[in-house]
């Protein structure tokens, strides 16, 4: 399937609020997870059931509901029905092929942006929908798949004298949203620094792997820019949004948000006019290397057009021709030839085309 823009034929006409999972099953079964804390106190729980789940919230407490895994229909409409969160809500979350986005509803903030992974060994972007819904002392994640860029705050977490531990869930959301955008700038690096290489090995160079490794290099950064832009839109939306769910001494930290997401948009800009130019690099090597071979087999065919003419002229079929009773005609042609060679051959080193 295309990665730029992925649409299925059964998608075509389902209504908006459809409870249909709009993506790929990348784990067998949904787990469930909830962290409960405030400034005094945190548990973890890993429920297996929703109902599980449901009583171990604790309405004293700031609650980090997680989900992995988006594929079990039933059982993620059971959970946001039993804490109030509409159906329509829960649709754009099934929707992991959906352009990042914010929406404040009645009863909660819903928000979606792209996770990134990179694996390097394949220097290939992998991207997972992330959505977030935000309510009163509570912050519920949508992940498809076990595995996440968050264990640094859960770390913060466990220590209660950090902001995190002392703040609302929006602060929470603030935290998660700006380990992901690090987390775009890291791979964007990672990327960069591969990309930087590539100039020492374009010099005088016309391997053909470069160029596949150039084109390889310009994809991932399509992809990537493919993700951050619309998160700048989000961001940007998401300062701008006057709502209940956010604090508004909570506000100067989604500020930062938007310098930390221009940074690694311009990084994704600039990377992608650096492979441009290497582009252009490569296939003026390559130009370059051609006019040189077809330099050389110009020099050649001129060298030989005045001994081809000295064939010729000896290779007519008349019946005199002086030389032909000379005895040593054969050896003066000869030396005529090698003498208009040299000659031709010092000329060209003269004139630096050789």
């Amino acid at each position: 399937m295309a990665r730029f823009l992925k649409a299925k034929k059964e998608h075509i006409g389902l209504s908006p609020d459809s409870l249909y999972f709009r993506g790929e099953k990348k784990i067998d079964n949904t787990l469930l997870n909830l962290i409960s804390y405030n400034k005094d106190q945190i548990e973890v729980y890993r429920p297996a059931e929703v109902s599980e789940l449901i009583t171990s919230i604790n309405k004293n407490c700031i609650n980090w509901i997680n989900i992995y895994g988006l594929h079990d229909v039933d059982l993620l409409h059971d959970l946001t029905s039993q804490i109030n969160i509409s159906q329509h809500v829960l649709a754009d979350v099934l929707n992991t092929h959906a352009r990042p986005r914010i929406v404040e509803h009645e009863d909660c903030l819903y928000l979606s942006l792209k996770m990134l992974t990179y694996e390097e060994e394949k220097n290939a972007v992998q991207t997972e929908n992330i959505a977030f819904i935000i309510k009163e002392g509570m912050l519920l994640s949508f992940q498809e798949r076990v595995g996440d860029v968050f264990n640094p705050v859960r770390d913060r977490l466990q220590n209660p004298k950090r902001r995190v531990r002392n703040l609302g869930s929006d602060y929470l959301l603030f935290a998660l949203v700006d380990i992901i955008i690090d987390n775009y700038s890291y791979i964007i690096s990672k990327i960069g620094e591969k990309v930087e290489m590539m100039d020492e090995l374009l010099i005088n160079s016309t391997n053909r792997n470069l160029l596949h490794q150039l084109n390889t290099y310009k994809s991932e950064l399509l992809y990537l820019r493919k993700a951050v832009h619309p998160c700048r839109e989000l961001i940007l939306s998401l300062v701008k949004l006057d709502t209940e769910f956010i604090d508004d001494d909570n506000l100067i930290f989604f500020n930062e948000l938007q310098s930390n997401i221009n940074q690694a948009l311009d990084s994704v800009n600039s990377y992608k006019e650096m492979l441009s130019d290497q582009l252009n690099i490569y296939h003026t090597n390559v130009s370059s290397k051609l006019n040189d071979v077809m330099k050389v087999l110009t020099i050649f065919s001129v060298a030989f057009i005045p001994l081809t003419f000295i064939a010729g002229i000896y290779g007519t079929n008349f019946d005199y021709i002086p030389e032909l009773k000379w005895r040593f005609g054969y050896f003066g042609m000869w030396g005529v030839m090698l003498v208009v060679t040299l000659a031709m051959m010092f000329y060209f080193k003269r004139k630096k085309w050789i």
